[in-house]
């Protein structure tokens, strides 16, 4: 048995985590002039890869907080009955985080003689910058609850990833409303370092922060009750459907209404994370059209029959629904058209959205279904790569939907300007996403039929 860090060694991991992630956002955002500072693509991609290396190089000495926020979330989390760390510690370890990021805020303006302000950015108000931090401060401490908590998912391999790329996910939808802080120890430092510009927004958001910690708690309750000594049941799995399907849509939403130019990798880190934060609770479908897939497979007769899958497209629909609800708030009232792009016709949506559905459900069956070229690992990542895959390519004629819960949740935030026609548009795109699912499950079985003839010899055995 390793030998346990002493309480210092933990503050000092704390601090050197916390110190690279601020100082590594101050540098993203100050590499550009101030009129182009909103169009650093690969800003997040690098914010996104400090933290996720320094949870792995720091996550056997403190756990790798790195985040006020986080820290609180694994203190409510003890004290409510589940696994976590005790308050104390957690307070000591998000003063330790915020002393670090100040100095990691001045190092940065001191090294490029220049700073910038902490606030909503132009054309939103504290309530829709707070709901974004709020919302996916949440997804963060969530995903660290579920990928370097949880009895049942730990330990893995996959924790930094899934962790580190949350950021991904929320810095270019959300962050275009917030500038994507999603941690206290970020807004004290970036607030503290432009003193002499304002100062008070970090107040607001860490606020947002905290609450949306309290919130990744009372859902990790609701999704590992097992965790707080309560019994297990299938409800469990159609809130993790729910809860997975609206951190997805959202992201969707968010990085098409604020013009992201990473949208498809923003969209596909969303997915990523979540199905490593869910995967052991309910399989991680986020799709009726994987559901219908996972189903017309025969794989998963006893663990998914029809009547617990019906549950789950329900679910589905239901988180879509309330994501696309919720970023049409966030942008004032905003919703964009699910359709043909630009020159392409129904036509295109039809092959493009069958053909890159068929991927993402072909890629799920034998990554994460298939007993023999199931990744233990890489399950997340190869899924969540399907989206970066097809919303390129196709994004221009269909927009990449490649899921009726983003398809009716897109419909559903633009029904009040397009009436009838974004519910028709949504059912069109539903038909050839779970055509796409089904012609997947078809292929599967052909491809791994080695699997049907291993269960056919152990039942003539």
């Amino acid at each position: 048995m390793g030998a346990e860090s002493t309480m210092n060694s933990k503050y000092v991991a704390e601090f050197l985590g916390t110190f690279l992630l601020v100082f590594t956002v101050g540098c993203n955002v100050l590499s550009l002039p101030a009129a182009d500072r909103g169009n650093n693509v690969w800003a997040g991609v690098s914010i996104a890869s400090v933290l996720m290396t320094s949870i792995y190089a720091l996550g056997g000495i403190s756990g790798a907080n790195f985040n006020p926020a986080v820290s609180f979330a694994l203190g409510l989390s003890q004290a409510t009955g589940g696994p976590g760390m005790d308050f104390k510690t957690a307070g000591m370890y998000g003063a330790v985080q915020i002393f670090a990021g100040m100095i990691a805020a001045l190092c940065y303006s001191e090294l490029y003689w220049d700073t910038f302000n902490l606030a909503p950015n132009t054309g939103f108000n504290w309530f829709q910058a707070g709901l974004c931090e709020m919302l996916y401060t949440c997804m963060l401490c969530f995903t660290v609850l579920n990928v370097a908590v949880a009895k049942k998912n730990t330990p893995n391999h996959f924790f930094g990833l899934a962790i580190g790329y949350v950021i991904v996910a929320g810095a270019y939808g959300a962050g275009a409303v917030s500038g994507g802080c999603f941690n206290p120890a970020v807004a004290f430092g970036i607030d503290s370092a432009s003193i002499l510009l304002g100062f008070g927004w970090c107040v607001v958001y860490a606020a947002f922060e905290f609450a949306g910690a309290a919130l990744a708690v009372v859902l990790y309750q609701l999704v590992r009750p097992g965790d707080f000594g309560r019994q297990e049941s299938n409800i469990s799995s159609f809130v993790s459907e729910a809860i997975g399907t609206f951190f997805l849509v959202l992201t969707v939403g968010l990085n098409v209404l604020g013009g992201s130019a990473a949208g498809a990798f923003s969209i596909a880190a969303a997915l990523m994370s979540m199905i490593y934060s869910l995967g052991d609770v309910s399989g991680a479908h986020f799709n009726p059209a994987v559901t219908a897939a996972v189903v017309c497979s025969g794989r998963c007769r006893d663990t998914l029959p029809p009547a617990k899958a019906a549950g789950y497209v329900g679910a589905q629909l239901f988180g879509g629904t309330l994501a696309a609800v919720t970023y049409s708030v966030i942008h004032g009232g905003e919703s964009f058209v699910l359709g043909p792009g630009l020159n392409h016709g129904w036509a295109g949506v039809a092959i493009a959205e069958f053909m890159f559905t068929f991927v993402l459900c072909y890629v799920v069956l034998s990554v994460a279904v298939s007993k023999v070229t199931k990744a233990e690992v890489m399950f997340g990542l190869a899924i969540g790569a399907c989206v970066t895959v097809g919303g390129n390519a196709i994004g221009s004629i269909s927009g990449g939907s490649l899921n009726p819960a983003v398809s009716f949740g897109i419909a559903a935030a633009d029904v009040r300007h397009r009436g009838a026609g974004s519910i028709a548009a949504a059912l069109a795109y539903t038909a050839f996403e779970v055509a796409g699912g089904v012609a997947a499950a078809g292929v599967f079985k052909m491809t791994h039929a080695v699997e049907d003839m291993g269960e056919n010899e152990k039942l003539t055995a």
